[in-house]
């Protein structure tokens, strides 16, 4: 199957599981529940300057559910074709981006933090940083 046949509509906000107490709510994520993946990878983007924006690639084979954990963001997916803006800003939902979706994202709250679970640990060759390059694959 060629991965890159995604499309925006690929890639779709969950709602986690929340439990409410009056001492503060908690939110779940497991392997097997929300994510179509098991999570290799956790990591947290933090202290986003104002105007700043961050992703700006595609990945070939990782799979990635992004979660405003405080503050707010929007992620910006794009196909090749069509483009959607998903604006997070409730720690009880996340984005999930499938593989060969290219992202940004931008408009960080002051405080703001992107957490991110991703399906493979880090691999250099998974990522593709050139627009141009995401395209062509698009297209073949």
């Amino acid at each position: 199957m060629n991965r890159f046949v995604s499309d925006i509509h690929s890639c779709n906000v969950v709602e986690l599981t929340k439990i409410h107490n009056p001492a503060g709510n908690i939110t779940i994520i497991q392997n097997g529940s929300h994510q179509p993946f098991d999570v290799k990878r956790v990591y947290y983007l933090y202290d986003v300057p104002g105007g700043s924006e961050r992703g700006g690639h595609a990945h070939k084979n990782l799979y990635q559910l992004v979660v405003a954990a405080s503050g707010s963001f929007d992620i910006i997916v794009d196909d090749g074709k069509n483009k959607k803006i998903v604006h997070l800003n409730r720690p009880n939902f996340g984005l999930i981006i499938v593989p060969g979706i290219w992202r940004e994202i931008v408009n960080f709250s002051s405080g703001a933090i992107c957490l991110v679970l991703a399906s493979e640990k880090y691999e250099e060759n998974d990522y593709l940083r050139d627009y141009s390059e995401f395209k062509k694959l698009k297209n073949s």
